[in-house]
Parts: structure tokens; sequence; C-alpha cells
């Protein structure tokens, strides 16, 4: 029904995460209305969006130089490594300015559901790491408190259990601005768990 080269547009948004068909619709209906002169960037900045950049041969994470920025960094603890799923959990924990150590990126979650073992993963790079590093005394895990992410912080620290590191997880709650009423039971059953002194 729609010309190819728009369906094919579609087709190729809707692959990406969060974008479902009728936002792919959107976006390319859109795309299709815009002058030249705003579209030719996006696609300029698609093509060489790999261009100059790799990961950090450290901790993977999305680099113009390895080791990137944030290993390099001396004033940073290397006595602590922040192992997170994907590239965006290193951004949203320097936002915050609270956490000064390094980190490690494992690009995804164990999923046995979704065919994704540790051996996809960089895993087995965090252990690698660990062994040529031993000024590493503490792992905190941050992965996200799905099933996958718990199960990928579980993997982890059994693996590391008898080891001489610290193994510490981030706490879970509820958020700022939040109603108890509305909170899910596990979310406050967590929070309660995870109290700290006032």
């Amino acid at each position: 029904m729609l010309p190819s080269s728009l369906q094919k547009l579609i087709d190729e948004l809707a692959k990406l995460p969060g974008i479902g068909p009728k936002t792919a619709q959107r976006l390319a209906v859109h795309l299709l209305r815009s002058p030249n002169s705003r579209i030719k960037p996006l696609g300029e900045a698609l093509l060489s969006l790999k261009d100059g950049l790799s990961f950090c041969e450290e901790c993977w994470y999305v680099t113009e130089t390895s080791p990137c920025n944030i290993c390099s960094d001396e004033s940073r603890d290397k006595t602590k490594v922040c192992v997170v799923e994907e590239v965006l959990d290193v951004v949203a924990i320097e936002k915050t300015g609270k956490y000064k150590g390094l980190y490690h990126v494992l690009h995804g979650v164990l999923s046995p559901i979704d065919g994704v073992s540790a051996d996809q993963l960089k895993i087995a790079e965090l252990f690698n790491r660990l062994d040529r590093h031993p000024e590493i005394k503490e792992i905190v895990l941050a992965t996200n408190p799905s099933l996958e992410g718990e199960a990928t912080a579980l993997y982890i620290q059994k693996y590391l259990e008898g080891k001489n590191i610290a193994i510490t997880r981030i706490a879970r709650g509820l958020p700022i601005g939040a109603d108890l009423e509305y909170a899910d039971s596990v979310t406050l059953g967590k929070a309660l768990l995870n109290r700290t002194d006032y």
C-alpha cells in the first residue's frame, strides 16, 4: 500500500528498541515531510556513527580512545568497579556525581529465553580484568532489578564467592516524589529492606 522506500524506512525504524510499528510510521512520515536540510544531517550522523568509535579495552564503554577517559582518569577510585548492563547506564550514574570509581559494561544481561548466555556478554572480560588488577577490592552490581538483571548479578556474585572482593548491590526502593499507595509490593518491600539510618 505504501511506496516501497517509505515502507522500508518504517520497517528499519521499527527494529529500533522502544520504537513500535505506529511510532515508526509517525517518524517516517515526519521525515518525509521534513526539508532536506533537516534530513541530510540525520543521514550523515547515522552513516558516520561508528567512524572513530570503539569500545574501551578495559571497561567496554563506548569511546574514541582506548582506554576511555574514565579508565584513564587518575582521580577515579581504581579499587571499585560498577558493573552495568548498557553504555547508557554509565551515563545515568555519572550524572548523579556520586560515584567516582570505574565501570564495566556487560552489553546486556543473561536471558535464556532470548538465547543470551554468559559467553555473549562481557562477563568473562570482567573476570579477566579482576585477575589482571588485584587492586580492585569492590564490585558494585548495578544491573536492573528485572528477572534477567537479578540473574546476571547472581551469576557474577556466585563466581566471585570466596575471592577477596567485596560485592555490593545498588539499593532499590521508592523514587523521590512517589506515593506509597501506588508502589507495587516488591518495590515497597525492597524499600523497607534497604532502609538506612535517618
